[in-house]
């Protein structure tokens, strides 16, 4: 991955992004809630504090700069996302990102709840 597309990633606003991933797991049948839970599971933020990014409009970098606590079990993330391994993404934030990505997508491909949150 080059630096300027992390860049450009890492300036995108999460609010942004956001209704992108409910809109396309919804097309496929599941929920905003889901997106919630697995927001909630990757990064440790509650709903409280979802919310107060997506008002302030926090960008990637911060989103995950500042995550709670991301989830210990997220290094079991693997695969395909956007042409890269996630496993083998050397940037943690850009690392971070993807893992988002590939667990929403999970969820539109109608994996299960707790194979997605590898549980």
């Amino acid at each position: 991955m080059n630096i300027k597309n992390n860049e450009r990633v890492y300036r995108m606003s999460f609010a942004s992004v956001y209704p992108l991933y409910v809109t396309k797991v919804e097309k496929k049948g599941r929920t905003k809630a889901e997106v919630d839970e697995i927001i909630f599971w990757l990064t440790g933020y509650n709903e409280t504090d979802l919310q107060r990014v997506l008002e302030e409009q926090t960008n990637f970098e911060n989103f995950f700069a500042h995550a709670p606590q991301i989830n210990p079990n997220a290094s079991k993330i693997t695969g395909v996302i956007c042409g890269y391994r996630v496993e083998e993404i050397e940037d943690k934030i850009m690392q971070q990102v993807r893992y988002l990505d590939k667990l929403i997508d999970e969820l539109a491909k109608g994996k299960a709840m707790e194979k997605i949150l590898r549980s």
